[in-house]
């Protein structure tokens, strides 16, 4: 068999956002699949029998996209929103169809994607969540306006535009209401204003909806979001808690008189972890349940409010490069325990008496529904084997652990490529993204390809990463920091890379020394060029959406303002702080062969951070390759238009290569 090829995207199918009805006999979920002949994505809504007893089958139509699929109360109707596969401009129709398939009716139409979607408890309306377009500025519904025809923009605050979105401040994101039965008068608006609204859920009379915000006037200075109520009839609004915290995902109790959220404190002092807590529902001061726990409870992406089980919480958690399902008592007790544990990393969830349902991969697998039932797990859908009948053999990765120089026990992985016995073989080093994130053993199509190529693959998480206690997330806060000072970017997290590098090399004698290479994404893009200007011994480096230099990132990227969270200090007030740990104080050093890879569209890392590194190596006579990917933004490796994910790809691994492949490229093994 071989290993994967980077045109092998499209064997990449992924299952997502499992739903039970209520009954807890049937699972709908969405099914993912890259569609490279027509350069687009199709997402359509699966259903299956929750005992296995039938096959998991499509239930919407080839021609739309659809998503957030939803049981009615009843479990007798599943609604969820349809738009063209080949049209993103069209509208998008919230529909409802019969639960065991059959025709749809249109309950009403949204300009823009519908992102949330639930009914209410009686089965009679439902809310959802949707931008919504100044009529002023994009025209009435129905219109499509060009740029040259729209008024301009009046800027007052920041955080304006978010990437992969657009401009947010003129089509901010409401909570709707509209009949189920999709009466004439359509849906009604349930919030107001330029302010974004998420994490909608009803309470258990249908009276009230729930969700986060940040409606006062310093929330683009403080990043603070509140948890407000509204009468889903009149829009009435309650604020339930205090301004200062990030507060995410609300969740009614089953008796109404609380909410389970999740939060992290003093947003701009972070990173924090997420934490489950309670808010009573006349709101008060919030009650935290897994202090104790000291892991991230608001995974990326696998980000879902908690889960009612009783009087238990349900929620995930990310854990030493894994997610796991675990549950809290929610009544007082705080009993925490893992429901869903293992080598796998549960990527959602739901609970509909004693059935559980839950999307999981693993270092081998990618995402499929299961189910467990009185004690007894069962796989519901199986798209990891259409690999094998392709011929395709996914590489499994070792962990390992290396020493930093202070002692500091770092996560590692290598995934060994196939090569000739008695040769050593090529390593990249690949460094993530966030860098509050984690990797872990999952399928991860960008190391696959690599090791189908001819490369080892080497990854851990170094400190500033999540999935561990916070200490571990925050070391890599300035020393200008008041609070929890660390080294800064480029300090202990640079000794905890080059640890695992040196550790690799020490335990595994197939890789080659003098063939490394080093590549990362966002801030592993940073990492990458940081490395580059502080060490020569990667042969090569490939340099992906990177922050450069961070005294312009902070005042040029959709989150404008956010990097004091780290920094500790605003660039206005000490712009020093920013420069001495961007990469491009360092350019003069950087001599390894440098691919830079960014998105014209880029709003979190503006393609003007790889420009200044490529003007400035140009300056200085050396031959940096830039690459610009044009129509795409900061997620072009995971949601760009699927041919640009594999030139990505191909262009990547063609640079390796040509640095990496000559050099010695049948060098003996000394040690055998």
């Amino acid at each position: 068999m071989l290993g994967l090829r980077p045109d092998d995207v499209e064997l990449l199918v992924s299952a997502a956002d499992p739903r039970l009805s209520p009954d807890g006999t049937r699972v709908a979920f969405s099914v993912d699949r890259p569609d490279l002949e027509h350069n687009r994505y199709q997402t359509r809504t699966w259903v299956a029998p929750a005992d296995g007893s039938t096959a998991a089958a499509p239930q919407t139509p080839e021609d739309v996209n659809a998503s957030v699929a939803r049981w009615s109360p009843d479990g007798a109707l599943l609604a969820y929103c349809a738009r063209p596969v080949d049209d993103d401009d069209a509208e998008t129709e919230l529909r409802v169809m019969p639960a065991g398939g059959g025709d749809h009716r249109v309950v009403t139409t949204s300009r823009e994607p519908i992102r949330e979607l639930e009914w209410s408890p009686d089965g009679s309306r439902l809310a959802f969540v949707a931008r919504d377009p100044d009529p002023e500025r994009y025209g009435p519904p129905g219109e499509q306006r060009k740029e040259k025809d729209m008024p301009p923009r009046r800027i007052e605050r920041l955080f304006t535009r978010l990437d992969s979105v657009g401009w947010t401040s003129d089509r901010p994101a409401r909570v709707f209401v509209v009949a189920a039965a999709g009466a004439n008068e359509g849906p009604v608006a349930i919030t107001a204003g330029p302010f974004d609204a998420s994490g909608v859920t009803w309470s258990p009379d249908g009276a009230r909806v729930a969700f986060a915000s940040a409606r006062h006037d310093t929330a683009d200075l403080d990043w603070a979001v509140d948890l407000f109520v509204a009468d889903s009839t009149t829009g009435a609004l309650q604020q339930l808690t205090e301004t200062g915290s990030d507060y995410m995902l609300p969740s009614f109790a089953p008796d109404g008189t609380r909410l389970a959220c999740v939060l992290a404190p003093t947003p701009l002092e972070g990173p924090w972890h997420g934490r489950i807590a309670i808010v009573a529902g006349a709101g008060g001061e919030p009650t935290v349940l897994t202090a104790e726990l000291d892991r991230n409870c608001a995974p990326y992406p696998a980000v879902r409010a908690p889960v009612w089980d009783g009087d238990a919480l349900l929620f995930l958690i990310e854990d030493r490069g894994f997610v796991h399902l675990w549950r809290v008592d929610a009544g007082g007790a705080g009993k925490l325990e893992p429901v869903l544990a293992g080598a796998r990393t549960i990527a959602g969830f739901d609970v509909a008496g004693e059935t559980l349902a839950f999307v999981a991969l693993s270092a081998t697998s990618l995402p499929e529904v299961y189910v467990r039932a009185h004690g007894e797990e069962l796989r519901l859908t199986d798209f990891t084997s259409a690999l094998a009948e392709h011929d395709r053999q996914v590489a499994a990765p070792e962990r390992f652990t290396a020493t930093a120089p202070d002692g500091s026990e770092i996560d590692c992985w290598i995934m060994e490529p196939d090569h000739a016995p008695g040769t050593r073989a090529p390593v990249l080093l690949n460094i993530h993204g966030g860098p509050f994130t984690q990797y872990g053993e999952r399928v991860f199509d960008e190391f696959q390809f690599e090791v189908g190529a001819g490369f080892g693959v080497l990854f851990c998480n170094p400190r500033g990463s999540s999935g561990y206690d916070e200490a571990w997330g925050r070391a890599i806060r300035w020393p200008e920091c008041a609070i929890d000072a660390g080294s800064g970017w480029g300090g202990v997290d640079y000794d905890d890379v080059m640890a695992c590098v040196d550790e690799a090399l020490r335990r595994y004698d197939w890789i080659d020394a003098d063939r490394l290479g080093v590549m990362g994404g966002s801030y592993g893009g940073y990492m990458t060029s940081w490395i580059i200007g502080h060490t020569d011994r990667f042969a090569a480096a490939v340099s992906e959406r990177s922050c450069n230099n961070l005294l312009t990132l902070e005042h040029g990227s959709d989150v404008a303002g956010a990097f004091v969270s780290y920094v500790g200090v605003r660039h206005i007030d000490d712009p020093a702080a920013y420069l001495r740990q961007s990469p491009i104080s360092y350019v003069r050093e950087m001599r390894t062969p440098l691919l830079i890879v960014h998105s014209e569209n880029d709003l979190r890392c503006p393609v003007n951070q790889a420009e200044e590194l490529f003007v400035a190596l140009r300056l200085l006579d050396r031959t940096p390759e830039f690459v610009r990917f044009p129509g795409e933004s900061h997620e072009l490796s995971r949601g760009g238009a699927p041919k640009h994910r594999v030139q990505r790809a191909e262009l990547i691994l063609d640079f390796m290569d040509r640095h990496l492949i000559p050099r010695s490229a049948a060098a003996p093994n000394p040690t055998g």
